[in-house]
């Protein structure tokens, strides 16, 4: 199954029963998943020009920022279709491609630690 907004927003819903939020009218297809209670984001999904993040072309490509422990960061921003996090911190964030350049398995991995790590911040 090739990654996908659509798939990242029905792992989330049947996981953690969360559906996305859209607050920005500037941006309408950004899409915030938020925990409960809180409304802390534990991902950011959006479409954004390749070129903005440092790849070839200006077509746009979907995109989710994760949080991610600082350890790993560095590691996986040098595998393919991981990069540095557009507009968050860099250090803590991460942006990975959903463009089937990174394996659904992974990016779900990614969500479940980003839900943890963002769930008493």
């Amino acid at each position: 199954m090739p990654s996908s907004k659509i798939a990242v927003v029905n792992y989330v819903n049947n996981k953690y029963q969360v559906g996305p939020d859209y607050p920005w009218s500037q941006y309408p297809s950004y899409a915030a998943l938020r925990h409960h209670g809180t409304d802390k984001w534990f991902a950011l999904l959006m479409n954004v020009p390749r070129n903005k993040l440092g790849l070839e072309g200006t077509d746009s490509v979907d995109v989710v920022n994760v949080k991610c422990r600082p350890e790993i960061v560095g590691s996986l921003r040098l595998k393919h279709g991981y990069l540095p996090a557009y507009h968050m911190n860099k250090e803590h964030w991460l942006t990975v491609l959903l463009d089937n350049t990174v394996p659904e398995k992974e990016i779900f991995e990614l969500i479940d630690d980003s839900y943890l790590l963002t769930k008493h911040d």
